[in-house]
Order: structure tokens, then C-alpha cells, then sequence
């Protein structure tokens, strides 16, 4: 039966060592700051929003909120982030995706700052990633590595298989392990013979976006298997992109959904402010 990889406890963690840090800073005379921008009502947008907040007030520090109406043009969210680049006691700038249809995404993203880009989204955070540059990583991937580092899953020389080949998971996912000296296979929804693949993986990393999609049959006897996908199955209760009953009688270690990769996004996030100062500094 696979080890339960416990993404609350290991989330805590992290923030608690941030909150230290925080404190640290604060003797200093340095204060942080986040900017979060939420442009319209989406519901879950404004869980995510709130959990944010409240992260923020649990390690200390300040937040700027922006609640915009669903009817704001991009340029007056452009100028708003303008705004935000200029102001020096703002640390980070995290516009909260999705932004209505009539706003190019992309645009938004580039407006940020890269000394602001808490998000970890901008292409010059990404190339720094490519190169291996200090810079700001994605949240998702990068929590991934501390939940593998922080339950001693040696990653180093092993095979990793990544399902997915998003901007936000599965592209800065594969250059995160390759940083870690795994050899890394990226698989998508065009790749053929996708079990045979998977099952060579000593650690899979599940971001395909359908529930359940992934049973016993894709992974290897003592596998990892990291599930970051969250839906709502046919009973209301939130499941994960890999059938969690079918595999943790065969993975050696496996995120549960929810309680896995969902908490170490803002936690993540949270490091993410806190490293701005140094990295503000050395620009």
C-alpha cells in the first residue's frame, strides 16, 4: 500500500518557515507586500483569492486586493498593473486567472514586472528556468519538487514521465526535474502508446485535466505517483486525475487529491513573496 503523501502537513511547513523569515525581515525594517488583482466574480476564483489572503495574514504580510467588475477594459487593467510595477513597497503582483474573454490573457501576464512575477508566468521567469537563472518558478511545479524533496523521494538518475505539457504545469514541471538530474519524458494527449510510457516511470506526474484518468494499469510496481488535477466527481466529492483507489495498492507513494499538490500552490506562492526581497535586491 502506497505512503500517503501529506501536502497539508508539508504546506504548513513551509509556510511556517516563510513566517519566520518574514519576522526576520521585519526586525530589518523590510515589509512585504502581494497585489492580488481578481477582475469579475468567478466563484472559485474568489475561494482561491481568499485562501491567498488569508496565507498572507498567516505569515505576515501585507496584502493589496483588487476587486474588479467583470466589465473592466484591459487597458484599465494594464494601467492598474503599471501602477503596481512602479510602486516600490508592492514585493509581488498575482493577477488571478481566468480574466474574462474580452482580456487577452497572455498580454496580462507579459505586463508584469519579472521582479514582481510572484505567479512565476512571465516568459523571461520562464527562460530564467530554461537557463537555470535565478527567477520566479510556477507554483504548482515547484511545490511538486518540495513534496518529493520533503518525503524523501529521491528524484536524482530516475525516470520521470510527465503527463501534460502546460504553460503553468507541465512545461516548467519537466525543466524542474531535468534541475534535479532526472531524465524526464513529457507525454500529451497526441502521444502514442501513452501506457507504455508511464509505465517505465519511477515518478509520474499526473496534469491531464480528466478525473480519474489514470488507473493501476498506466503505472509501474513502487512508481511515485503525484496527481495534480482536481474535479468534482458525479457525487460532489473533489477526486483527481488518477484513480486513487486503483493505484495506491501498486505506487509506492501517491498525493491523495484533495490534501496533496493543492495545498504547496500558495504555499508556495507565499516563498514566492518572501524570495522577492532577495531577488528585488539583486536587481
Amino acid at each position: 500500500m502506497a505512503e500517503l503523501i501529506d501536502g497539508k502537513m508539508i504546506s504548513t511547513l513551509i509556510k511556517d518557515e516563510c513566517k519566520e523569515k518574514v519576522a526576520e525581515y521585519k526586525k530589518q525594517g523590510i515589509s512585504i507586500c502581494l497585489a492580488v488583482i481578481q477582475v469579475g466574480n468567478d466563484p472559485a476564483s474568489s475561494v482561491y483569492v481568499n485562501n491567498k489572503k488569508k496565507a498572507c495574514a498567516y505569515i505576515g504580510i501585507d496584502s493589496l486586493s483588487y476587486e474588479l467588475p467583470e466589465e473592466t477594459t484591459q487597458e484599465e487593467l494594464l494601467a492598474l498593473i503599471e501602477e503596481l510595477n512602479q510602486k516600490k513597497e508592492v514585493n509581488g503582483i498575482l493577477v488571478q486567472l481566468p480574466v474574462p474573454k474580452h482580456i487577452d490573457e497572455k498580454t496580462i501576464i507579459n505586463a508584469i514586472s519579472p521582479k514582481k512575477d510572484v505567479d512565476g508566468f512571465h516568459p523571461q521567469s520562464v527562460g530564467s528556468l530554461c537557463i537555470g537563472q535565478p527567477g520566479f518558478v510556477s507554483c504548482t511545479p515547484a511545490g511538486i519538487i518540495e513534496l518529493l524533496k520533503r518525503t524523501n523521494v529521491d528524484i536524482s538518475g530516475k525516470h520521470c514521465v510527465v503527463i501534460g505539457r502546460s504553460n503553468i504545469v507541465g512545461k516548467p514541471m519537466a525543466l524542474l526535474m531535468l534541475r534535479e538530474n532526472a531524465t524526464v519524458t513529457v507525454t500529451h494527449s497526441k502521444t502514442k502508446n501513452l501506457k507504455e510510457i508511464t509505465k517505465q516511470a519511477d515518478i509520474l506526474i499526473v496534469a491531464i485535466g480528466k478525473p480519474k484518468f489514470v488507473n493501476s494499469s498506466y503505472v509501474k510496481d513502487g512508481a511515485v505517483v503525484i496527481d495534480v488535477g482536481i474535479h468534482r466527481n458525479e457525487d460532489n466529492k473533489l477526486c483527481g486525475d488518477v484513480d486513487f483507489e486503483s493505484v495506491k495498492t501498486i505506487a509506492s507513494a501517491i498525493t491523495p487529491v484533495p490534501g496533496g499538490v493543492g495545498p504547496m500552490t500558495i504555499a508556495m506562492l507565499m516563498k514566492n513573496c518572501v524570495d522577492s526581497v532577495s531577488l528585488q535586491q539583486e536587481n
